[in-house]
Parts: C-alpha cells; sequence; structure tokens
C-alpha cells in the first residue's frame, strides 16, 4: 500500500470533549470520527485494525468448532417481548416503529433471535452441542456516551450462543469458549487478566471477564500473585477470618462524638485505628401484593468494619435480601433508630430490624458503633454481652489490598482493567421464556441449555491504545496494527535510487505477506516520522541517500530509543525477524 493512494487525516490536537487517550489518539490518528454523540465513523486507518481484530476472533471461533450466521440488526418487539426484555431494558433499548407502526427495537444483543433459530432448527438431540456466532453492529442508547469508542451508543461485537442437551454438556461447551477466548487475546499481543465475575439472577460460578490491564480502566481487578485466583471487585472475596473472637477488654461506654457523623471523623476523635469502627448501612425489603403496592416492610442493618466498603452484589446474595431491596428512607431510619443517619448502631434500637454483620465484624471485640442519639457513639461494644450475636453472618464487603487471598496462597492486589470480552452460562433463562426445546432420546422436550460469548471488537483497539501509548501517540501490537511496517524513505522525490530502493523494500515484504505500507508522500522527515509514530505503527524502515551510500538503511520498533543501522542487503531478513520476535 502506499501513502498517496490511502487517506491519512491526523490532526495535531485532539477534541475538547475526548477525556481518555484512547479518544485523544483514535481521534489524532485519523482513525475515528464523531459524527453525533456516541456515534462513530471507523476511517480507514480504523478499520483496518477493526478487521484485524475480526479476523482473529473468527479464525479461533470457527477453530473451536463455531458455526457464523449475521443477525439482523432491527428486529421485532414480538420476540423481546417474549423474554420481557421489551420492558425491562429501559431506555437503552432503541425502539422504533415502522410504517405500519409495528414496533422493533435495534439490537444491543441477539440472544432473543439466536433463541427464536435454535427452537426452529435445532429439534432433537442428535443436533446438540451446536454454538452460533456473528460478529455484527449493536445499539445502546446510553445516557451518557463517553470515552469514545470505549462507551459509544453503536458499536460491533462479536456474539456467541451455545446450546446444549444438558448442564454437564453446557458446562463443556462454557469451557472450550473459555479457551477459545484466551487463545483469542493471547494473540491480541495485549496483557489481559481472565477474572471469576459475578453471574447476577440467573446464578451459578459460570462466568468470566476479560479485562485488558490499563490504569485508566472503569473496572477494579482482585488478583493474587503467588496464584493463579483473580476475580473483578463485585465477586472478590477474602480468607474469612481465622480463629475465634477474643474476649472483651474494654466496658461499654456511652461517649461524646459532637458534630462527628463518620467512621473516620470518630476515628480522629477517639484517636483509634478506624478498623476498630462499624459503620451501619440501613436496607429495606418490601412485600407486595398483586396490585404492586407495598403490604409489609422489614429493615435490616448491615455492619461493616469501618475501613470497608458495602458490596452490594454479595449484599444481594444474603438471604431475605436477595429478592430485591432498597436503602431505607430517613423517614424509616428514624422510626427504628431514633435518630437521623450518622449515630446508627445495633444496640438499643426503638423498633425491631434483621442484623447481618460482615464476616469481620462478627469475630471484632471492643468495637464502635453508634449510640442511636445524635452527638454520642457506643464504645467497648461485644458481642453477646452487648447485644446479641447477628441474625446473619455474610461476606459483605468489597475487599482490599493486601487482603489475604482465598485460596490461602497470598495476599491480594488490585489493578484497573476493561472489560472487552465476557463468557457466560446463561442455562434455561431464554429458552424457557422461549419454550425453545428439543426432543430427547425418549423423545420427551427438554429446555435446552444455553451460554453466551461476547467480545467488543470496536471496544478492544480503544482499550489496547489505553495500555500501549506514550506521549507521541500509539504503540500497536503487531497483530492488530493497521499496518505492521512503514518504509519511510527521505527525498525520494529527489533521489530515484532512494525510489527505487523503497519500492523494492516495500514489493519484498509485501511479497513475504507482510503488511506494508510505503510513504510515497514526500513530506519532511520531521513530519512523517511524526505521523506514524501517531498512528503506531510498530516496524519503520527509514532509507536515505546517504544510508544508501553507506550501505546502510535504519530500522527502529515504536519501543525504541534510538534506530539500529541495518546493511542494505539484510535488511528484508532483518526485518522478518524482528516480525517473528
Amino acid at each position: 500500500m502506499k501513502a498517496s493512494q490511502f487517506l491519512i487525516s491526523t490532526q495535531k490536537e485532539a477534541p475538547a470533549d475526548a477525556e481518555v487517550v484512547s479518544h485523544q489518539l483514535m481521534t489524532r490518528a485519523g482513525m475515528i470520527k464523531k459524527l453525533g454523540a456516541g456515534i462513530y465513523s471507523y476511517m480507514p486507518m480504523g478499520l483496518r485494525v477493526i478487521r484485524k481484530v475480526e479476523a482473529i476472533v473468527r479464525e479461533e471461533m470457527n477453530r473451536a468448532g463455531a458455526v457464523e450466521l449475521l443477525m439482523p440488526v432491527v428486529q421485532p418487539a414480538e420476540f423481546w417481548q417474549e423474554t420481557g426484555r421489551w420492558e425491562k431494558m429501559g431506555p437503552e433499548l432503541m425502539r422504533v416503529k415502522d410504517r405500519h407502526d409495528r414496533d422493533f427495537i435495534i439490537q444491543p444483543t441477539s440472544e432473543e433471535v439466536v433463541t427464536d433459530i435454535a427452537r426452529q432448527e435445532l429439534r432433537s438431540y442428535k443436533q446438540l452441542p451446536k454454538n452460533l456466532y456473528h460478529i455484527q453492529t449493536k445499539f445502546r442508547d446510553e445516557r451518557r456516551p463517553r470515552f469514545g469508542v470505549m462507551r459509544a451508543r453503536e458499536f460491533t461485537m462479536k456474539d456467541a450462543y451455545s446450546f446444549d442437551r444438558d448442564v454437564a454438556a453446557a458446562k463443556a461447551s462454557y469451557q472450550v469458549m473459555a479457551q477459545a477466548y484466551r487463545a483469542i487475546f493471547d494473540r491480541f499481543g495485549l496483557r489481559y487478566r481472565a477474572v471469576a465475575a459475578d453471574s447476577g439472577a440467573i446464578g451459578g460460578d459460570l462466568s468470566e471477564e476479560f479485562q485488558v490491564i490499563a490504569a485508566t480502566g472503569e473496572d477494579a481487578i482482585v488478583y493474587c500473585a503467588a496464584s493463579d485466583y483473580a476475580a473483578n471487585m463485585e465477586k472478590a472475596e477474602a480468607l474469612p477470618p481465622q480463629g475465634s473472637r477474643r474476649e472483651p477488654l474494654q466496658t461499654l461506654s456511652k461517649t461524646p462524638t459532637p458534630g462527628k457523623a463518620t467512621c473516620p471523623d470518630v476515628a480522629a476523635l477517639l484517636n483509634v485505628p478506624l478498623a476498630t469502627t462499624v459503620k451501619s448501612l440501613v436496607l429495606a425489603t418490601d412485600q407486595l401484593n398483586e396490585r404492586g403496592e407495598i403490604i409489609k416492610t422489614q429493615v435490616w442493618l448491615l455492619l461493616v468494619r469501618g475501613d470497608h466498603d458495602m458490596n452490594e452484589i454479595k449484599v444481594a446474595k444474603v438471604p431475605g435480601l436477595d429478592g430485591g431491596f432498597r436503602f431505607a428512607t430517613v423517614a424509616e431510619v428514624v422510626e427504628h433508630f431514633g435518630t437521623k443517619p450518622g449515630y446508627l448502631g445495633p444496640i438499643a434500637v426503638k423498633k425491631p430490624v434483621k442484623v447481618v454483620a460482615d464476616r469481620e465484624v462478627a469475630v471484632m471485640a471492643d468495637w464502635i458503633c453508634g449510640a442511636n442519639e445524635e452527638g454520642f457513639h457506643f464504645t467497648g461494644v461485644n458481642w453477646g454481652r452487648d447485644l446479641p450475636e447477628p441474625d446473619a453472618i455474610a461476606d459483605l464487603r468489597n475487599v482490599v489490598e493486601g487482603d489475604l487471598s482465598p485460596d490461602g496462597k497470598g495476599t491480594l492486589a488490585i489493578e484497573r482493567g476493561i472489560e472487552v470480552g465476557h463468557v457466560f452460562y446463561l442455562g434455561t433463562k431464554y429458552s424457557a421464556a422461549m419454550s425453545a426445546t428439543f426432543l430427547d432420546e425418549t423423545g420427551k422436550p427438554k429446555l435446552m441449555e444455553m451460554g453466551c460469548y461476547g467480545i467488543g471488537i470496536t471496544r478492544l483497539p480503544a482499550a489496547a491504545i489505553e495500555q500501549n501509548h506514550d506521549e507521541r501517540g500509539i504503540i500497536w501490537p503487531d497483530a492488530i496494527a493497521p499496518f505492521t511496517v512503514v518504509v519511510c524513505p527521505i527525498g525520494m522525490d529527489r533521489s530515484d535510487e532512494v525510489k527505487a530502493a523503497a519500492q523494492k523494500l516495500h514489493d519484498e515484504l509485501q511479497a513475504a505477506g507482510v503488511d506494508v505500507m510505503l510513504d510515497d508522500r514526500g513530506e519532511r522527515p520531521g513530519a512523517m516520522f511524526a505521523d506514524w509514530e501517531l498512528i503506531g505503527v510498530p516496524h519503520r524502515v527509514v532509507i536515505s541517500d546517504r544510508g544508501l551510500k553507506e550501505g546502510q538503511l535504519e530500522y527502529q520498533h515504536r519501543r525504541d530509543a534510538q534506530a539500529t543501522k541495518v546493511a542494505a542487503g539484510e535488511i528484508l531478513g532483518f526485518v522478518k525477524g524482528r516480525l517473528a520476535e
């Protein structure tokens, strides 16, 4: 490819609304162009990256036995009404009407359509297992699209769906996909972690996120460097407290804490470690009648150590709270505790509440909590002596750096990541809603067991840039770079020797299957180099008249501080050797 035939549209300045590095650099490198809020055109340079991502995904999906098809972007509402997601998805689901006033959606995902295909086509156990996938445009009407293509409204995703006869077979299909994803992300050349993720309301433990490690990532990833343990913050656990609760050493005392309504403020006032305080979180669950009216409310008091934060995903698994909960209103708090939030605690409540203690709090002695009176806290609080044992004990908190790993093999560390893939065991959620059955060996109908597997095709380049960039621009891994090698001739419009050498090297690299660009635009060296450093092509060869007279060319990797001089007759083998590395 010659630069004069291509469309290179680099810019010196990033748009004012570009908050993250990937948005800034993709725009400056001429890879994307904003059309509207969260909607982008992929320019030729950016599209080449997308196509390389797609090619790797296709190869590994096909190798894993998945079968490609293509499902429509616009889908009839009736399928989404069948599963209940027409109502449940809320405003993120883009709804449209055709000329006949029939309802349609612009798909954010394709569970309904693929399940409809399966219930029509997969009628016998002999046809299972089956895995169908497509790479297709998606649309989610984000309230606040941001970070460029990282959180766009229109995007491209690879979504795959497995269909199996029973749970064991579905789990086997899941493992095949989990391994295929590892092969995919290994080939991208990015640092990533596969982390255990929460399965939400569906339940089960078969759910993994694939996170590209980046300091700007929105997600917190928890891992143990001494073992294979890794999970996202929602799922991560620490080793449960070991040993029994120690005996009390302090007497219960009502201590003045005027104006100190938070655990850090109380700890500072009393000159004690924050870990000796306990924060009180008040939740409520509502029992509804057939008309959706509240007929009974249960108030819950959750106790978490003062230096820890509540994890709502874990709380939602506590029996009694697993049907849905909300934070209690101020009126409910006052009714049950006699004071407004800030001085709450489990001693001397006005009306009964259910008390759930975090595992760490359950083994604490001589702790500090609110006295249910403004301006006062209790110190020297002890279970059994000063208040009954909690109604329930559960893991309620986010882990913190330094916690012991749940496998007992080391301590936990936390880093930031960008989710670019997710594998998920669905079970019969969609097959049950849409009556997707097959006939087993006895001729009886059974629901298909399903799994779903997604990769953010257009999000992945942005994640790669967040991980690989410097002050000059992008640094692409070879596998997904728009071009792998750029040949930069200096003064080729003035030197037939330079022009001939550049063309020869370009043709030889191209014949060897290398994705090469020849910059024949006649730009000054500084401007030419700046363009390709911004774009991030990983390998560069510079050809000059002076170098040819010395029998040498210059090679430089995008990460190299200095160029390497290579004999002109050896440059092809040298570059191929670097590519092989």
